[in-house]
C-alpha cells in the first residue's frame, strides 16, 4: 500500500498539480460553472413539463394537466431561452473568464468570443417543404446554438480571445491623449485588438470553407464532437474517468475541477442532448452523462463518503471519529464532503485509499450495466449537485422510481465496502495507542 501511494505521489500528483495551474483549463471550468443558472433553469423546465405529462398519462389527471397548460407553455419558453442557446451562453462565459484570467477587458473579450463563435457556424438552414429540401440562406439553425455547438464554441472562442489577449499584451491599440470617459477609453483600447482577432478568425473560417466546402462548426460536429461523445459512452472510459477523479481527490486535489473541461465537453454535451430529447418527448440518446456520475457514483461527494460517515456512526468505537462523522453528516447528505475528507482525514490516509477509490468504481459499474439493461432510465434532467441521495436520482431520471431502488443498492454496496476499513482504522488506532491497546487486549 505504501509503495502504491508513493508511486501515485511521485508520478500522478505532479501531473494533476500542473493541470490545475493551466489557466485556459481553469477559465473553461469556470465558464461551465458560471452558466449553471442556465443549466438548472432549463432542467427545471423539463422537470415541470414531464411531471404534468406524467400526471396526465399515468394518473389520469386530465383536468389538472389541462389547467397546467400555461405552465407547460412557460416551461417551453424557458427551455427555448436556456438549453436551446447553451453554446451561445458558453461562448460569452468563456470569453469573459479567459479575459478575466489574462487580465484584459472582460466585456470586449466576451464580445470577441461571441463573434468568433458566430462566424464559425453555418448561416443557412435546411427546411423540408412538400417533400423537398429547401435551403434558406442568411438564417441560423438554432440547433447549432444548443449543446451541439459546444466544441465549436470552445475552439473558436479560445482562438479569438487568445489573439485578442496577445494584441493587448503587445500594446497594439489606439492611444487617445484627451481625457475621455472610462467606457469610451476602454472601447478605444480594445478596438484594434478586437478587429485583428475577429478578422483572424474570419480568415481561418474563410480558408477552411474554401478548401473543404463546409462550415467549420458542421465539420467539427461530424468528425470530432459526435465521435468523442460516443467514445464517452464506453464502459472503460467511464471507469477511467471515475478512477482519475478519485486518485486526484485522495491527494487533496479536486478531481472534478481538474477533469471538468473533459467531463463537461463530453458528458455534459451528452446530458444536454438527453434533456432536449426529454423536452421533446423522445427517448434519450445517451446511456451515461455527467449527471450519472453525480447521482450514482458520488453519494455524499467524491468517494461516496456519505457511506463512510454512516459506517463510522454504526461501527466505529472511536469518539473522535464519531464526533467528526456527526459534524460531517448534514453536509454529506447534501453531497458536501470536505468536512469528512479533510477532517478525518481521508486525504493521504493509506487506510482509506482502497475504499475511496473502489466504492465509486463499483457503484459506477453496477449503475452503468443496470442502465444499459434498461432497468433504470438514463439521466435526462440536470439536478443541482447538492440534491440529497434518493431524491436526486429520482428527479434526474425523470421521475423513475427504479432510480431510488438503484440508489439504495448503491448505498448498501458503498457501506459494505467502507465498513471493513472503518474496523481496520479502529484497530490501527488502538495499536498506535498502547494504553488503549493493552486495556482492550487484557
Amino acid at each position: 500500500m505504501s509503495r502504491l501511494v508513493a508511486w501515485l505521489e511521485d508520478y500522478i500528483l505532479p501531473i494533476a498539480s500542473r493541470l490545475g495551474q493551466v489557466r485556459w483549463l481553469v477559465a473553461l471550468r469556470n465558464a461551465f460553472v458560471s452558466i449553471m443558472p442556465i443549466t438548472i433553469a432549463g432542467s427545471l423546465a423539463v422537470l415541470i413539463k414531464s411531471l404534468i405529462q406524467a400526471a396526465r398519462d399515468h394518473l389520469g389527471w386530465q383536468t389538472f394537466a389541462f389547467a397546467m397548460q400555461p405552465l407547460v407553455a412557460i416551461s417551453d419558453i424557458v427551455w427555448r431561452g436556456t438549453f436551446s442557446l447553451f453554446a451561445l451562453f458558453l461562448a460569452l462565459a468563456l470569453g469573459y473568464q479567459l479575459s478575466k484570467t489574462f487580465e484584459v477587458n472582460r466585456l470586449a473579450g466576451s464580445i470577441v468570443s461571441l463573434a468568433s463563435f458566430m462566424m464559425s457556424v453555418a448561416n443557412y438552414m435546411k427546411l423540408k417543404m412538400n417533400g423537398d429540401n429547401v435551403i434558406v440562406k442568411n438564417a441560423f439553425d438554432i440547433s447549432q446554438f444548443s449543446s451541439t455547438g459546444i466544441f465549436t464554441a470552445i475552439l473558436f472562442c479560445s482562438i479569438g480571445v487568445g489573439i485578442y489577449v496577445l494584441c493587448v499584451k503587445a500594446r497594439i491599440s489606439l492611444h487617445m491623449m484627451a481625457n475621455m470617459p472610462h467606457a469610451e477609453q476602454a472601447a478605444f483600447d480594445s478596438l484594434i485588438p478586437g478587429i485583428i482577432s475577429i478578422f483572424s478568425v474570419g480568415a481561418i473560417n474563410y480558408v477552411f470553407q474554401l478548401s473543404t466546402g463546409l462550415y467549420f462548426g458542421s465539420w467539427l460536429l461530424k468528425t470530432i464532437q459526435i465521435p468523442l461523445v460516443n467514445l464517452g459512452q464506453g464502459f472503460g472510459v467511464v471507469l477511467l474517468v471515475t478512477l482519475l477523479v478519485q486518485v486526484f481527490w485522495f491527494f487533496g486535489i479536486n478531481g472534478l475541477s481538474i477533469l471538468s473541461p473533459i467531463m463537461d465537453s463530453i458528458w455534459l454535451t451528452a446530458q444536454n442532448v438527453n434533456i432536449t430529447a426529454a423536452q421533446n418527448g423522445q427517448v434519450p440518446n445517451y446511456l451515461w452523462v455527467k449527471g450519472s456520475f453525480e447521482v450514482f457514483a458520488w453519494i455524499g461527494g467524491a468517494g461516496g463518503t456519505l457511506m463512510l460517515i454512516v459506517a463510522i456512526l454504526l461501527f466505529s468505537k472511536r469518539s473522535d471519529y464519531r464526533t467528526i462523522a456527526k459534524v460531517a453528516l448534514a453536509p454529506g447528505i447534501f453531497n458536501i464532503n470536505e468536512p469528512i475528507v479533510f477532517g478525518l482525514p481521508v486525504v493521504l490516509n493509506p487506510v482509506y485509499f482502497i475504499p475511496f477509490v473502489i466504492a465509486p468504481l463499483v457503484n459506477v459499474a453496477f449503475s452503468y450495466w443496470i442502465t444499459k439493461m434498461g432497468l433504470v432510465n438514463p439521466v435526462q434532467v440536470a439536478v443541482p449537485s447538492i440534491m440529497p441521495p434518493l431524491i436526486g436520482p429520482y428527479l434526474a431520471c425523470n421521475y423513475d422510481w427504479r432510480a431510488i431502488i438503484l440508489s439504495v443498492v448503491n448505498m448498501l454496496i458503498g457501506l459494505a465496502i467502507w465498513a471493513p476499513f472503518v474496523f481496520a482504522a479502529d484497530k490501527i488506532a488502538d495499536v498506535n495507542n498502547p494504553k488503549t491497546f493493552f486495556n482492550t487486549q487484557y
